[in-house]
């Protein structure tokens, strides 16, 4: 059985020879005096230091009861801040609605005023019979750049306190750890202090109690599986947060899926890429383009999707520092919280997500940067897994492969909650991380180790033909769908990369016994697309890959006729495999992020309705017959009318 980083770190540390953790998986990096270095070609190249420009903490402010309203300290933030109530069952999706004047942010320092601005007719929350509210707040900069978006809750008339056990972020409608949704479900949420937590489900037809669900142990983070549901059920639950003397509620509605099988219509919605864009305002929110996914979340809603699927780069990311991350994270989150309470959204990662130790290369403009460790706490997957609730269901990681360096401990990520699969009904949906493990530097300089931008690699294919396996012989299921990040075929913005590189095989995932050993990764990046395609392809109910890291929508069928290869391509060609059949890829990279026009490649005779437009895609699943809608979340516009999607057999 292999040791954890955790444990390892801990003998390390206890025998005083090394502080750090150093995975074998990283041959060219050692420890000097108490930090990292990477040795390579005769130099030493020094980590750069991880600075979080902005900290969670700093930015939910500190806020303190007055006699008058909130006191908050940002730190050295200079800006404006406004304010106003969050009514509790106004409307389906409650958001703040600002007073009429900001306040001022001098050196970190602002005051909330209630007593003397939100009373009278601007009391729409009744606060001043009640003596308890809720406020959103948004935090901006002189240059009015938006920073973030809070809320409290608070007691009192005056003088006024915080109540400990405001929920700062959520509560959220999850799948469950098993990747079902029919009979079980997780809630999911974060109070400023700690807290116990109680939730109270009612099904709504006749508001019978069905059950309580409790967690004792006080903490900030809450994930509380609800369990025992009936299928096809509309409920509300209630979630009660308890810290000491304060007490904080709030309520939502959900709906459970049908039984697996049973064939009744529904609607899902499939996006990607919000990261944080130009035109200012809440299209760059540090980090998550905001503005268009609030309206993403809002129309999957309006057409009655029972879940949203979102593939990767929802932040801009690329950090270095774990807490500047979590900004990214919170901000994105509560662009979609208000529509999350009840529709889950579930997520998986991009190259934008990346956390990396980062080293000063000369020859490198940004460095040579890798994925960060200790793999157990502080990678980009494990940072993913802190911040987000996805089935448990998926691989371990990539030790035990036959690239592995040493059987004996830990030397890759976890897959958890970053790979995994879940059931809605008669459609399964299977995510992969296409990032995994991912070296940004890597194509640059391959002796930094690490995995390629679009690289799937061994042991998640491994999982990846089981799981298909299974889904097969399940007569419940008719459509298995298989996302992930980068496409098999890109078409515009990463023609260059993705699982295609200019149609050059060479680029590959590299992994070293030693600093000048072989390379233990034996196919291209070409030759892993093949054998990725030859997995679903064999499937009987695979139907489309589902991609995005291109910003734009467009979408293909790959047939025996599609052109696949480079010229002078030498090596098999799976269109001859007798498991060859054809398979959608469809591209949705349009939800906010910087637009990619379209390029030429060997199979863009094939692509259809390629645009830089904001895209939402709809799957409209009625029994046996699947059906795409594309429409712009923005204006509204129909981007694809209802088009039949047909799943070919051998």
């Amino acid at each position: 059985m292999k040791k954890t980083t955790f444990s390892i770190a801990l003998l390390l540390l206890c025998s005083h020879s090394h502080a750090i953790d150093i995975p074998d998986v990283h041959p060219n990096i050692v420890e000097e005096n108490g930090s990292l270095v990477f040795v390579g070609e005769g130099n030493k190249y020094p980590l750069i230091p991880d600075r979080a420009k902005y900290t969670l903490d700093q930015l939910v402010g500190n806020p303190i009861g007055t006699k008058s309203g909130i006191k908050f300290d940002f730190g050295n933030i200079n800006g404006r801040l406004y304010y106003g109530f969050i009514k509790q069952g106004d409307g389906r999706y409650p958001q703040p609605v600002f007073y009429r004047f900001p306040s001022i942010i001098q050196n970190g320092q602002a005051s909330l005023e209630i007593l003397g601005n939100l009373g009278g007719r601007y009391d729409m929350i009744g606060w001043t019979e009640t003596g308890e509210g809720t406020l959103g707040y948004r935090v901006v900069k002189n240059n009015g750049v938006i920073l973030y978006d809070g809320k409290i809750a608070f007691i009192g008339k005056s003088p006024f306190k915080i109540n400990t056990a405001s929920i700062i972020e959520g509560p959220f409608i999850n799948f469950a750890e098993k990747g079902v949704f029919h009979n079980a479900v997780r809630v999911s949420f974060d109070t400023l202090k700690k807290t116990t937590v109680t939730i109270v489900v009612h099904n709504t037809a006749d508001d019978s109690k069905v059950y309580t669900f409790k967690a004792k142990i006080p903490d900030t983070h809450h994930e509380i599986a609800l369990s025992g549901l009936m299928p096809n059920t509309a409920y509300s639950y209630t979630v009660t947060a308890n810290s000491g003397n304060h007490v904080y509620k709030q309520s939502h509605f959900f709906k459970t899926a049908p039984i697996p099988g049973s064939r009744t219509p529904f609607v899902f919605s499939y996006a990607s890429d919000s990261r944080q864009a130009q035109g200012g305002g809440e299209r760059n929110i540090v980090g998550a383009n905001a503005y268009i996914m609030k309206k993403i979340a809002a129309l999957s809603l309006f057409k009655n999707a029972a879940f949203m699927q979102f593939t990767g780069d929802m932040i801009n990311g690329y950090k270095n520092n774990i807490e500047q991350t979590k900004v990214e994270y919170r901000n994105w989150k509560r662009a979609i919280e208000p529509f999350a309470h009840g529709m889950p959204i579930v997520t998986t990662m991009g190259n934008h997500e990346t956390v990396m130790h980062i080293f000063k290369a000369r020859f490198l403009f940004y460095g040579m940067s890798i994925d960060r460790f200790p793999y157990e706490t502080e990678s980009a997957e494990a940072v993913f897994a802190s911040q987000f609730v996805n089935p448990t269901n998926g691989p371990q990681s990539e030790d035990g492969a036959i690239y592995d360096p040493n059987p004996n401990q830990q030397d890759f990520p976890s897959y958890q909650e970053n790979v995994f699969y879940y059931i809605y009904d008669n459609v399964a949906m299977i995510v992969l991380n296409s990032n995994y493990w991912y070296a940004p530097s890597l194509a640059n300089y391959p002796q930094s180790g690490g995995n390629l931008h679009g690289y799937l690699m061994d042991k998640q294919l491994e999982w990846l033909e089981s799981t298909m396996t299974q889904l097969d012989t399940d007569n419940r299921i008719d459509f298995v769908f298989v996302t992930h990040h980068t496409p098999a075929f890109p078409n515009g913005g990463h023609v260059a990369d993705d699982m295609w590189y200019n149609g050059n095989n060479q680029p590959k995932a590299v992994v070293k016994h030693s600093p000048n050993g072989n390379n233990l990764i034996q196919r291209g990046i070409i030759e892993q697309r093949d054998k990725y395609l030859k997995i679903v392809m064999k499937s009987q109910k695979g139907v489309a890959m589902l991609t995005g890291d291109e910003h734009n929508f467009n979408w293909l069928m790959i047939d025996k006729q599609t052109k696949i290869y480079p010229i002078g391509w030498n090596k098999a060609d799976i269109r001859k495999d007798k498991y060859f059949r054809s398979l959608y890829q469809i591209n949705n990279g349009a939800a906010g992020a910087p637009y990619a026009a379209q390029e030429k490649t060997p199979w863009s005779e094939h692509v259809r309705n390629f645009t830089a437009q904001n895209a939402l895609v709809f799957f409209h699943v009625h029994g046996n017959i699947l059906q795409m809608e594309v429409l712009n979340p923005d204006t509204l516009d129909t981007i694809v009318p209802l088009q039949v999607l047909s799943l070919s057999k051998h």
